[in-house]
């Protein structure tokens, strides 16, 4: 059990410890299961709805305020592969447009007190062709992604406006957008979850907390098509106060921040985190036309191995943007970051708007290559090898030791 109670820099401002599974069952449901939706919406408060094994063919759900859904191992909660039920009432889902969003989630949750537990699967069967098409989810976003339209594809998972969710132990797989969007919600605790979708899947974020605060992600394996985890936050006003502890992170496009931070992203504890095969590592990326502040990030205690481009901190993600919402990355810290060859990225986006990076402990190959532009940079005590052009060299750093996990058996297809 891993206790939190945060006055530093950065971090969840919450007491938050390892949750338990739920008491009080409501009703306990087996296969087919088509009045799931009925069994969860006449629980009352603080009671949860049972999977018991097998397999649950389910449109869209809604998980009611203070009410659990709890999947048993041997569980496969199943997604629609019907467009239709997803609409938002435009028939636009399961299509291509200039708009994309044309969708309702799989799972939505709103209100105080709901959580998702249990080590059952949620399939989003994003590889599954979709009923009355040709065409997967999948393939879907990437000929959306050849046309320059955006696809309307249903979120696994979305949390929208809430407060105190909690998901535990609970496995993601195949989804056919994002997996899980954490949206203008507050306390939330993700917790020991599992998310397994092909590298080749577009769009396929794993957890994406938007404009939310508050919020723990802690003991979670993620491999998927997009950013494991991205933190953002657009009109919806500020992402601030978390904690991203002890996950391990595989196939993908890295930890990042943004690209939507116009709200502004601050007050972010990243420690005790491995990425093994991400394209990129610690990534902030923002451009001139979604940028804002982003400050106080704290990486502590990274690994990282076989990425491209380790550390990419970059103000011109598009660098066809336009706009006046210049990214702004203030008090960033690495301390005791290691890693393997690849580039090191930092660039700030003009003399008048450096970035402002304190690195202490950072040690990668000596075959490692740093691009710095517009940068300040300081180094701590515990030095960084190679040192970037300008800097002093350091005395040889002592790599960490790294907790390297093998991605846990997930029962794919």
């Amino acid at each position: 059990m891993l206790t939190l109670s945060h006055t530093t820099l950065a971090a969840d401002r919450r007491h938050v410890t390892e949750p338990t599974l739920p008491g009080a069952i409501c009703t306990t449901l087996t296969p087919p299961a088509e009045n799931l939706q009925t069994a969860l919406n006449h629980c009352h408060r603080g009671s949860t709805v049972r999977l018991a094994a097998g397999y649950y063919p389910s449109g869209p759900l809604r998980i009611p305020d203070g009410v659990s859904l709890w999947l048993d191992k041997g569980a496969i909660l199943a997604a629609s592969r019907n467009p239709r039920v997803y609409d938002r009432g435009q028939q636009r889902c399961g299509t291509l447009d200039a708009q994309g969003e044309g969708c309702r989630p799989f799972i939505l949750i709103t209100g105080t007190g709901s959580s998702i537990v249990g080590d059952g699967i949620i399939d989003g069967q994003g590889g599954q062709t979709m009923t009355g098409s040709s065409e997967t989810w999948w393939a879907l976003a990437r000929r959306a992604q050849a046309t320059g339209l955006k696809q309307n594809v249903p979120r696994l998972i979305e949390a929208d406006h809430a407060r105190d969710i909690t998901l535990y132990r609970v496995r993601l797989r195949n989804a056919p957008g994002f997996h899980l969007v954490i949206k203008q919600s507050t306390g939330v605790t993700v917790w020991g979850i599992t998310i397994d979708t092909p590298a080749s899947a577009r769009n396929t974020d794993g957890i994406d907390p938007i404009s939310s605060s508050d919020i723990t992600v802690a003991h979670s394996f993620i491999r998927t098509g997009d950013d494991n985890i991205a933190i953002k936050a657009g009109s919806g006003g500020p992402a601030r106060y978390l904690s991203i502890l002890s996950n391990h992170l595989y196939a993908g496009h890295g930890m990042s921040v943004g690209s939507e931070t116009r709200g502004g992203v601050s007050d972010v504890l990243i420690k005790d985190l491995t990425l093994d095969g991400t394209t990129s590592g610690l990534r902030i990326k923002s451009d001139p036309s979604r940028g804002g502040r982003v400050e106080r990030v704290d990486y502590q205690n990274i690994c990282l191995r076989h990425n491209r481009r380790p550390v990419d901190i970059d103000t011109r993600y598009d660098i066809h943007a336009r706009g006046h919402d210049i990214p702004v990355y203030r008090a960033i810290r690495l301390r005791q970051v290691s890693g393997e060859e690849g580039k090191l990225v930092i660039k700030g986006y003009d003399p008048l708007h450096p970035v402002s990076v304190s690195l202490d402990g950072v040690r990668f190959s000596a075959g490692a290559q740093w691009q710095v532009e517009n940068a300040q940079i300081h180094v701590g005590h515990g030095g960084v090898s190679p040192a970037p052009l300008g800097i002093p060299a350091s005395p040889p750093i002592q790599a960490q030791q790294c907790d390297w996990e093998p991605f846990p058996e997930t029962g794919r297809p």
